[in-house]
C-alpha cells in the first residue's frame, strides 16, 4: 500500500513540476538525416532488411595509423584537459594544412577548434548574429543551417538553386538577395545534399558581388574539400579572393577526408576577433574537445594522403553505378554531380502517383516514407534540404548494397500507379 501510494505521489509531483520549454524551441527541427537514419537503425533492430542511404559518412574505417596515434596518446597519459579551442599541436597542424593546400596563412589565434564541424558552425553564428540579422543560404542546404541560424533570432533568406544551374547559387541572384540587414553568406562545395562544386570562375563571380557588399560576411563550409571526382580540384572563395581574408570564417574537418565521423573534430579559421569570441562561448560549454581525438586528428592532418586516392576512386565508381542503375527511370531526375557522396534525385514525376496500399504520393517525404517501409530502402526527402520534390541518397556504402538499393528503388517507382 505505502509502495502505491508513492507511487502516485510521484506521479502528481511529476505533473505539477512540469518544466515548461523556451519559445526558440519551436524553432527548432530534429535533423532530418540523423531522424531517418534513426529510423532505419530501429526497423532493422525490429529484424526488417533495411538499406539506409540516409548516413553522410563514409563506410570506410578511420585508417589505423591515425588510430596508433589514439593509442599512443593514451599511453602517454594525454587524457587530461587541454587549451578550449584546441592544442597546440592542432592548431598547428591545421595552420600548415592551410598553407599546404590552400594558400592561405593563418596564426594560432586565428584558428579554434571544436566538436565537429557543426559546433563550430554554431558558435560562429552565435557569436555574431543579433536578432532580426539576415543569413543567405542557398537551397539546397545542409539541413543544420537555418535551424542554427533561426536559434538566435536571425533571418535565414534562402535562394533556390535549380537543378538546371547545378543546384549553384548565381550572382545575381546574390546581389538581388542583399539587404542592409545581411549578416552572412553560407557557402558548402563540395555540396551536401548536392555534391555540387563550384569552379574558380564561379567563386570569382560571386566573390565580386561580396567586394562590393562589405557588410557581408562569407561563412565556407569546406568539409568535403577533399571528396572531388573527375579531375576537379578544390578551389576555396579565400585563396580566389583573398581580399574578402577580414571577413571570411572558414569551417573544416576530419570527418569526411578521414573517416573519423565519431571522432567528432571539426575546426575554423577567421579573424581574430571572431575566434575569441568562439573559443569563449565554447568555455562556457563543451570546453575543450576530446584530448584523445585531437592528438588523432594531428596524425591524421600532418599523415600521408594517398589512401584518399583509392577512396575518391571507389566512390567515384560507385557514383556511376548508381546513376548509371537509376538512368533508365522516366520518373526521376539525375545530374551527376562533382564531389562529396550524395545523389540529389528529383522525383516530380513521382508526385501523385498511388502506393500498392492506396497512399497517394503528395510530396517528398510521402516517397521516402514509402521507399523505406514498404521496399527497405532509407533515403532522406527533399524538404529537409530546402528544395522538393527531391531526395537524397549517400553512395558511401558498398557495392552489394547499392545494387539491391536500386533494384528495389526501381521496384517501388514501378509499383506506383497513377491516380484516378
Amino acid at each position: 500500500m505505502v509502495k502505491n501510494w508513492l507511487h502516485l505521489a510521484r506521479f502528481l509531483e511529476t505533473l505539477v513540476s512540469m518544466i515548461s520549454l523556451a519559445q526558440r524551441m519551436d524553432w527548432i527541427k530534429p535533423s532530418a538525416t540523423l531522424a531517418m537514419t534513426a529510423k532505419a537503425i530501429a526497423l532493422k533492430a525490429e529484424g526488417q532488411d533495411v538499406i539506409s542511404l540516409s548516413a553522410g559518412e563514409p563506410d570506410y574505417d578511420t585508417p589505423q595509423w591515425i588510430k596508433d596515434a589514439a593509442i599512443q596518446a593514451m599511453v602517454d597519459g594525454q587524457t587530461k584537459y587541454t587549451p578550449v579551442g584546441g592544442t597546440s599541436l592542432l592548431k598547428q597542424a591545421i595552420i600548415k594544412k592551410l598553407k599546404r593546400d590552400n594558400g592561405l596563412v593563418y596564426e594560432a589565434d586565428q584558428i579554434v577548434v571544436g566538436t565537429g564541424g557543426k559546433q563550430v558552425i554554431f558558435n560562429g553564428l552565435m557569436a555574431t548574429i543579433n536578432r532580426g540579422d539576415e543569413v543567405i543560404i542557398p537551397a539546397p542546404y545542409w539541413v543544420s543551417y537555418p535551424d542554427i541560424v533561426s536559434l538566435f533570432e536571425g533571418v535565414p533568406v534562402f535562394i533556390e538553386c535549380p537543378i538546371k544551374n547545378e543546384f549553384k547559387l548565381q550572382p545575381n541572384q546574390l546581389a538581388n538577395s542583399i539587404t542592409p540587414k545581411t549578416k552572412w553568406i553560407i557557402l558548402n562545395s563540395p555540396s551536401n545534399p548536392t555534391g555540387c562544386v563550384y569552379s574558380k570562375d564561379e567563386l570569382l563571380a560571386l566573390s565580386e558581388v561580396l567586394r562590393i557588399n562589405p557588410h557581408v560576411n562569407i561563412l565556407t563550409d569546406d568539409i568535403y574539400e577533399y571528396l572531388l571526382y573527375d579531375g576537379n580540384f578544390f578551389s576555396n572563395i579565400l585563396s580566389i579572393a583573398p581580399n574578402l581574408y577580414g571577413r571570411t570564417l572558414i569551417v573544416n574537418g576530419v570527418s569526411k577526408a578521414y573517416s573519423m565521423t565519431g571522432w567528432r573534430i571539426g575546426y575554423a579559421a577567421g579573424p581574430k576577433q571572431l575566434i575569441k569570441a568562439m573559443t569563449d562561448l565554447q568555455s562556457q560549454s563543451t570546453s575543450n574537445p576530446s584530448s584523445i581525438s585531437q592528438a588523432a586528428a594531428v596524425a591524421a592532418i600532418n599523415g600521408p594522403h594517398d589512401f584518399l586516392n583509392e577512396w575518391r576512386e571507389s566512390f567515384s565508381k560507385r557514383r556511376d553505378f548508381v546513376l548509371n542503375e537509376l538512368a533508365n527511370v522516366p520518373e526521376l531526375q539525375l545530374i551527376k554531380p562533382s564531389g562529396a557522396f550524395y545523389l540529389y534525385i528529383g522525383c516530380k514525376g513521382i508526385i501523385g502517383k498511388v502506393t500498392t496500399q492506396g497512399n497517394v504520393i503528395q510530396n517528398d517525404n510521402d516517397f521516402c516514407t514509402y521507399l523505406l517501409e514498404e521496399h527497405g530502402v532509407a533515403a532522406v526527402s527533399g524538404d529537409g534540404f530546402g528544395l522538393s520534390p527531391y531526395f537524397r541518397i549517400s553512395y558511401a556504402t558498398s557495392q552489394t548494397n547499392l545494387a539491391k538499393a536500386c533494384d528495389r528503388i526501381k521496384a517501388a517507382v514501378t509499383a506506383l500507379r497513377i491516380s484516378r
